[in-house]
């Protein structure tokens, strides 16, 4: 199609005019929905009522109708919030009256310049962006490759190890058949009887030794045999490990909101205790805390830092233990050691129920709730006032077969602080790539100085007299009448006498065992 065929076809022609004389038009009457050239146009240009409630646009091809399907007017606005064209009713009378309403001209030059200026945006950052996701992409992809290399070479080495010792073996077993047959027919064919005898001794050897040949078994019990399944398992242990990393690496790769690497977390991230009772004690490396259990409470207050600057997003994974309180989340650094003193957005677990909390100063506004993740419903709120301090706390259930249920004490727990977004979200960590949302909390704009915290409350079970106790080096303590006997000694001396401290130093029978109750991963 030639370009003067194409202007021809783009060329709005005046609806008036004859069909041996049609010329160009040079507006478009909304209302009467027709298009015109200058001559037939004079009369919307010089009567005033035309020239008010006739509304002209460039010339245009009508389309479907111009009249509001609702009141039958024309329309001649266009709303912004809900971009759509509207007539003077829709916009004095119906929803639309509290909305941003423009003239079609008017929003037309506004939408324009706003076209503009994101084409001008988005052009300004294509260049950028198409190279970061080339990065991006070729980052994976050798992840990947260096995964599956890996995993193949794993595999591989497993494989001849165990495979090379068993064909030796097996090698070996045939050979002692074959040597046994030889004999045998030896034996056979001599023909006196002196060297026969005397032949026989070994040849009773060879066969007495093939006969217990069993070729569907593995390697002879021995040192040989227990060191090779030694190797065999750390190599194993190995491939396991770089199959989970390649495993992982597809998931984050497909899905990474959802699946992303537990090791991905910053490694550089300790505890600061604020609070520490004299029954919690801290590991060298600032990233355990220890319980013993010689005293019937004791709690903590722990700060979670990092020499890192992100300025983004900020996410840890802590592990909780199976049978203590905790609360995790974001805390005002000036009321670390008091909680009830500043604000709050965490997570707890209290009572053998999970909750989310929040606590706000000031005037701000409510922090909200939102349930996208897999946990469900969000019930049983409570928020009260006392002065400009606002509590929130709301349990967290899921729909189950009877109605709701409580939500199971998640084991690791990975928290998510979006800086941009103002949000904090909670996620219960399944294995080593696999998380599920727990909850997410909606936090007010403001410009506290919040930080990571972890609050930790640990009660001892009532003390049970013990009939048998393990010392943590693995020796087994039985209690009689005398007291604590080692359980071996038993079957070594018909009256062991009773002991208090075992061999490695430990006292027999002490409670005061310790134990880690939480865990940066």
């Amino acid at each position: 199609m030639s370009d003067n065929l194409q202007n021809d076809l783009q060329v709005i022609f005046c609806e008036m005019c004859t069909e041996e004389d049609r010329k160009p038009a040079r507006k478009t009457c909304m209302k009467c929905e027709i298009s015109m050239c200058v001559q037939h146009l004079q009369a919307h240009l010089t009567t005033p009522v035309l020239l008010q409630t006739h509304p002209l646009t460039e010339p245009m091809a009508i389309c479907g109708t111009t009249k509001c399907p609702q009141h039958g007017k024309l329309l001649e606005y266009f709303c912004l919030d809900d971009m759509t064209c509207v007539c003077v009713s829709c916009a004095i009378e119906d929803q639309h009256r509290i909305h941003n309403m423009k003239t079609f001209s008017t929003a037309h030059k506004e939408l324009m310049e706003k076209l503009n200026t994101e084409q001008q945006a988005l052009l300004g950052k294509t260049d950028d962006e198409n190279v970061s996701l080339e990065k991006w992409e070729k980052s994976e992809r050798e992840k990947l490759g260096r995964s599956s290399v890996r995993l193949i070479e794993a595999v591989t080495n497993l494989r001849d190890i165990a495979l090379t010792s068993v064909q030796s073996s097996v090698t070996a077993r045939m050979v002692s058949i074959k040597t046994s047959n030889s004999s045998m027919q030896a034996a056979q064919k001599e023909k006196d009887t002196f060297r026969f005898l005397q032949l026989y001794s070994q040849v009773h050897q060879d066969v007495e030794k093939a006969k217990a040949v069993d070729l569907r078994k593995g390697l002879e019990p021995g040192s040989d045999r227990d060191k090779l399944v030694q190797e065999i398992r750390q190599n194993g242990e190995q491939m396991v490990k770089q199959a989970g990393h390649f495993w992982g690496s597809l998931l984050t790769l497909v899905d990474p909101e959802n699946h992303q690497e537990l090791n991905a977390t910053s490694s550089d991230l300790i505890f600061d205790p604020q609070t520490l009772d004299p029954g919690m004690s801290l590991s060298k490396d600032k990233r355990k805390i220890f319980h013993s259990s010689w005293l019937e409470q004791c709690s903590a207050m722990l700060l979670i830092r990092s020499a890192k600057s992100v300025p983004n997003f900020q996410r840890w994974m802590v592990r909780l233990s199976q049978d203590s309180d905790w609360t995790i989340g974001l805390c005002d650094k000036q009321s670390a050691k008091n909680l009830k003193d500043g604000h709050v957005y965490g997570l707890c677990y209290e009572g053998d129920q999970l909750s989310s909390v929040t606590t706000e100063y000031g005037d701000c506004c409510d922090a909200s709730v939102s349930s996208e993740g897999v946990f469900g419903q969000l019930k049983n709120v409570m928020a009260t006032t006392e002065k400009k301090r606002r509590v929130s706390s709301v349990l967290i259930t899921r729909q189950g077969k009877n109605g709701d249920c409580t939500v199971p004490r998640p084991e690791v727990v990975e928290v998510f602080w979006n800086f941009a977004a103002s949000s904090l979200s909670f996620f219960n960590r399944i294995g080593q790539h696999q998380r599920e949302e727990i909850i997410t909390i909606e936090m007010s704009l403001n410009s506290w100085d919040l930080a990571p915290f972890v609050q930790l409350a640990k009660t001892n079970v009532q003390n049970i007299p013990q009939q048998q106790w393990e010392c943590p080096c693995g020796k087994v303590y039985h209690k009689n009448s005398n007291g604590y006997t080692e359980v071996n000694a038993g079957f070594c001396k018909r009256n062991p006498p009773a002991q208090t401290n075992c061999s490695c130093g430990a006292i027999i029978g002490d409670i005061r065992i310790t134990e880690v109750v939480c865990e940066l991963q």
